[in-house]
């Protein structure tokens, strides 16, 4: 039973409830350790892109993973993306295979000897920062604005894979949200890593044509940050009248749908979901449903198009 993230996770301090749960952050202390003390393996014949998180969910790992491939795409590199199988993430797996050659696999080094065998020449990996079975040409990490870092501690006391000191070991650092001041953030950024590239970026829908902003809408999600798609959708002068969330990567079952159709008949409403939760729905219950359809926007992204040429 997938559930929603705590909401002391994303305090700017600890609370009570997260130095409680501090002593059982020791595994992934642990763990990181030994993984730290690994060496990267390297991959032959192939060059490799890694776009993850030490935030848990809801950083836009893959709406970048897509931005990525077009920016290589354009710059005439035969292209792939890698994603570790989940069974519990087809949602994301069903938009990677719609806009590029998808490999995945239970291991992400034997999706990547698939691609080597297609003469891929850029692979690109959906999350993975904390495989070092694997050697990355280049680190990608990435945050949402609005959450950050969270309270700052480890899992389950917060919502951090690794130490915000890890920041450390990554070239590149993507902040995604609204055009927020993140002046603050930066300054926290560059005290870890100097050298870190970083980049801003924001959502833009590309089907407001489809959308009257004046009527009713009841949205849902079961995405890692609803959040940054509320906040898109009322940038973007959207009537929301009521929103229910759901874990990310959640299975939506018809008694969900059918509740949540009741809601927007009973409010004379309309219903609005993301991409993501869109295609989780079959052809029954996906009418009366639209989604939004957004592209990733990144500030200066001539500037990331240059440090990706000269460093692949």
């Amino acid at each position: 039973m997938k559930l929603l993230k705590p909401n002391f996770w994303d305090y700017k301090k600890p609370n009570f409830l997260s130095y409680f749960l501090l002593p059982f952050t020791l595994p992934i202390i642990i763990n990181n350790y030994f993984i730290y003390k690994k060496k990267d393996k390297h991959s032959l014949n192939i060059k490799t892109i890694c776009i993850g998180n030490i935030y848990v969910g809801g950083t836009a790992k893959t709406p970048l993973s897509i931005k990525v491939n077009q920016i290589l795409s354009t710059l005439n590199f035969k292209t792939a993306i890698i994603k570790k199988l989940y069974t519990d993430q087809l949602d994301e797996q069903k938009i990677l295979s719609n806009i590029s050659t998808l490999y995945c696999h239970h291991e992400r080094k034997l999706a990547i000897n698939e691609a080597i065998k297609d003469n891929i020449e850029v692979a690109i990996l959906d999350d993975g920062l904390q495989d070092r079975s694997i050697h990355y040409d280049l680190k990608f990490v990435c945050f949402n604005t609005l959450t950050w870092i969270g309270n700052g501690c480890l899992i389950p006391a917060g919502p951090l894979r690794e130490r915000v000191e890890s920041l450390s070991r990554f070239d590149v650092l993507f902040l995604n949200g609204n055009e927020e001041n993140v002046s603050e953030i930066k300054e926290v950024i560059k005290k870890y890593n100097s050298k870190i590239k970083i980049f801003e970026t924001y959502y833009h829908p590309k089907n407001m044509s489809k959308f009257n902003t004046n009527d009713k809408y009841i949205i849902f999600s079961g995405i890692g940050n609803p959040d940054s798609f509320k906040k898109t959708l009322l940038k973007n002068n959207f009537n929301i009248i009521k929103e229910i969330r759901f874990p990310d990567h959640y299975q939506y079952t018809q008694k969900d749908i059918n509740k949540i159709k009741l809601y927007a008949k009973n409010l004379d409403a309309k219903i609005l979901t993301t991409e993501k939760d869109y295609v989780k729905l079959d052809v029954s219950n996906s009418n009366q449903i639209e989604f939004l359809e957004i592209e990733m926007i990144i500030k200066q992204e001539n500037e990331l198009i240059k440090f990706i040429k000269s460093n692949i």
